[in-house]
């Protein structure tokens, strides 16, 4: 087999805050970094849409700490196998290559936690952050009634977002219980940042009903959402709406370092206080060790740039931040987690495999994810259980028992392609400026 044409000394995959955060410090100390990405801009699912406007303090700073001519940025690239140690197989536009590295840093992110219920494959019943990626995609808002319903700190600022663009956002239906919110209420007086962005919040939402211990029960109409019912305690009701955004909180994006054989535990990447994994010279930051919110993905990112160019004591100064920082994103995930009556939602007959058509009643005859793998095709799909994985867990508690490549969906020319050397292409107007 062939060798990649180049050795990337660090070679950083995911271009979102934590990404970005690695490459600003590790260039400090080192010549050049290599990016990868699968989106065709960077800046993540926080700051895809604020490259150009610069609207975040943290995002200036990035972008005046990244210079182009030092990063080779690899453009709508995704990485679907690792055929070789230290080498990954990047899927990209103008083909598949081999791409090597000396000391990788993943910054693979979070995604959305989608959990079934009648109703909940009907056109126009999309996530929270999906709703808001298609709106900022171009998808006309203005005037359409808008329910969000789900988990976590995403639905306050996405509805803050939607009602900006002229949406009527009729009630946020939050399903953690009253006595949390309370908790994580009072734990931000300890951060007056946090506490300054729950205020601004507050005040952009005024008007629009926050229900707590409130989740949505199905979703009604014919080619479309037409009305969600919602349940808080013993009332039950429905609403008319035209979308339905719903999705309870994030979970890591664990694929790639489950590829990679690095230690997951409880459902994030393990690693040390220098965001090492329990494999050599591969270091993971952001989400992927525990959803925890920007500042935190930050912190992590810079450690992990630091510790990857061999700065050592850099790093060393910014662990008692992003030990504080951890604590509060332990309370994130305690909080929003996901609560018993959820699980009670979806009846034998809710589709839990969108890609399959996979019945949960299909899923209950069987004691395993692999038994259920096997014998219905639940997770091999498109989104190779990207969807539908989280939500088994949730709701039959089980996990994937092993990960193998490719971790997406792709041609098998391009597996075979795995011989041929080749070098990733860099399109070089994928820049911050």
């Amino acid at each position: 087999m062939a060798e990649a044409l180049v050795e990337h000394d660090i070679c950083i995959i995911g271009a979102g805050p934590a990404g970005l955060a690695a490459a600003a410090a590790a260039l400090e100390r080192a010549p050049a970094v290599t990016i990868v990405d699968d989106n065709p801009q960077p800046g993540g699912q926080i700051w895809r849409s604020d490259l150009r406007k610069g609207s975040h303090p943290e995002l200036r700073t990035l972008q005046r700490q990244l210079p182009p001519e030092r990063i080779r940025w690899v453009t709508s690239g995704a990485v679907v196998a690792a055929p070789q140690p230290d080498r990954l197989l990047v899927e990209t536009v103008e083909g598949p290559r081999l791409l090597g590295y000396r000391r990788l840093i993943l910054a693979t992110g979070a995604r959305e936690r989608f959990l079934p219920f009648p109703g909940w494959t009907l056109p126009n019943v999309t996530g929270v952050g999906g709703l808001q990626a298609l709106v900022k995609g171009g998808l006309e808002i203005a005037g359409r009634r808008v329910v969000i319903a789900g988990s976590g700190p995403l639905m306050l600022a996405v509805a803050a977002y939607l009602r900006e663009r002229g949406a009527t956002v009729l009630a946020i239906a939050e399903q953690a219980p009253r006595r949390r919110l309370v908790r994580f209420g009072l734990s931000l007086l300890s951060s007056p940042g946090r506490l300054g962005q729950a205020i601004r919040l507050k005040r952009q939402l005024a008007g629009i009903p926050y229900l707590t211990d409130c989740y949505p029960v199905a979703a009604d109409g014919q080619e479309q959402v037409k009305r969600v019912i919602l349940q808080q305690g013993a009332k039950i009701w429905q609403v008319d709406c035209d979308y339905l955004a719903c999705s309870f909180h994030l979970v890591p994006n664990l694929e790639l370092p489950g590829l990679l054989n690095c230690r997951l535990d409880a459902g994030r990447v393990a690693v040390d206080k220098h965001q090492q994994t329990s494999v050599p010279n591969i270091l993971c930051a952001g989400e992927a060790t525990g959803v925890g919110g920007l500042d935190l993905s930050l912190l992590e990112g810079r450690i992990a740039g630091y510790v990857a160019s061999g700065n050592q004591a850099a790093a060393r100064r910014l662990l008692g931040r992003r030990d504080r920082a951890r604590r509060f994103a332990d309370l994130l995930e305690s909080t929003f987690a996901p609560t018993e009556v959820l699980r009670e939602l979806p009846s034998d007959r809710t589709i839990v495999c969108r890609c399959e058509d996979v019945s949960l009643g299909a899923l209950r005859r069987h004691q395993s994810w692999r038994a259920a793998k096997l014998q219905t095709r639940c997770g091999m799909g498109p989104c190779q259980g990207r969807i539908c994985g989280p939500a088994v867990e949730t709701l039959l508690g089980w996990r994937h028992e092993s990960i193998r490549p490719p971790v997406l969906a792709t041609r098998l020319e391009n597996l075979l392609a795995t011989g041929q050397a080749g070098e990733p292409p860099s399109n070089q107007d994928w820049r911050l400026e």
